[in-house]
């Protein structure tokens, strides 16, 4: 008998604040960096939320244990599934190795062998499948009701959306208010927490969802009123291959976001090796989206305090030293 729950009320700023308080002493308080070369370029102030210093190398550890530390003592006992391609899926298995709960996580295929490997060695077990052939929503659901488990998907699920959104919130209370807030777009959980927290904590910044060029349902539901499913977007941007918005995350980003920009895989590779060559950080092709849609408005930011949240800096070493010397020969 399946003891799924998957709570659909949509989350407020209240949430987010609470579920600061669930992950202090478990989720690290990432730094804000600055750098006085991308300051220059963009004739702004510039801080970075850095979130490929979080545990497990991105952002979405405090999702997950935000969600996991919630479950009644029945669901932590039967255990939970997720699916993912890489960072929730870690994510998930290692909040559910601090909390005593089983994991079973759903990966593509071709899902990075560095994420493969950490997700299993938080103890997690790992069920495959074809990211372009098969539904994974599906492939978890299957599981959830054949084994009883708890189904917490990536983004679209109310304590999800909050724990994300605690990023956010922690730039904002440590620099003191921001005009403009770039923040990366998959499927919005992100987005949709990090907007919550701003619209809370300053009012009158602007915030911008940026997603990749190759997969832009995000742009097309924002803009249309309507919510837009695509087939799986080819792109480097492995983190945000989302075919669509959630149910919960679309309302809120539709009426708190203004405005979900596209990025190339030409702009990410630039943006990874300003990353790289200036602030000696390492961060993978999705958590670039948002440095790249920054710099696409540097003629609107002159003078303004602008926030950029760094998703996610979990990478194959190879494949990483293969765009970056791409990026030095152009």
């Amino acid at each position: 008998m399946s003891i799924v729950t998957v709570p659909r009320s949509e989350p407020t700023v209240d949430d987010v604040r609470a579920a600061a308080g669930r992950l202090a002493g478990h989720a690290h308080r990432t730094p804000v960096l600055t750098s006085r070369r991308v300051d220059a370029e963009l004739a702004a102030s510039v801080f970075f939320k850095c979130e490929n210093l979080q545990r497990i190398g991105a952002f979405k550890f405090r999702g997950a244990f935000n969600a996991l530390s919630r479950f009644t003592d029945a669901q932590r006992r039967a255990g939970v599934v997720a699916y993912s391609s890489g960072n929730h899926a870690q994510a998930v298995a290692l909040a559910a190795r601090i909390l005593g709960i089983p994991a079973t996580i759903v990966m593509p295929h071709d899902a990075p062998s560095s994420k493969v490997a950490a997700t299993r060695g938080y103890g997690a077990e790992i069920v495959g499948y074809d990211r372009f052939t098969e539904d994974r929503a599906a492939v978890g659901a299957a599981l959830a009701a054949e084994r009883g488990l708890t189904l917490v998907p990536p983004f679209d699920h109310p304590d999800v959306i909050a724990g994300q959104g605690t990023a956010a919130l922690e730039l904002l209370e440590d620099t003191g208010g921001l005009d403009a807030l770039y923040v990366c777009l998959g499927g919005g959980g992100l987005l949709a927490g990090s907007a919550l927290a701003a619209r809370a904590l300053a009012p009158g910044c602007r915030v911008y969802g940026v997603e990749p060029a190759a997969g832009d349902d995000g742009q097309r539901s924002f803009r249309s009123g309507e919510l837009v499913r695509i087939p799986t977007p080819d792109t480097i941007a492995d983190g945000a291959q989302t075919q669509s918005l959630g149910e919960l995350t679309f309302p809120i980003i539709r009426r708190e976001v203004d405005d979900v920009l596209t990025a190339t895989d030409a702009e990410l590779v630039d943006a990874m090796a300003v990353y790289a060559s200036t602030m000696k950080m390492v961060v993978e092709p999705t958590g670039c989206l948002s440095f790249a849609g920054a710099r696409q408005h540097a003629d609107r930011l002159a003078g303004l305090r602008v926030g950029v949240i760094v998703s996610g800096g979990n990478v194959d070493l190879d494949r990483y030293a293969a765009l970056l010397a791409g990026a030095l020969r152009s």
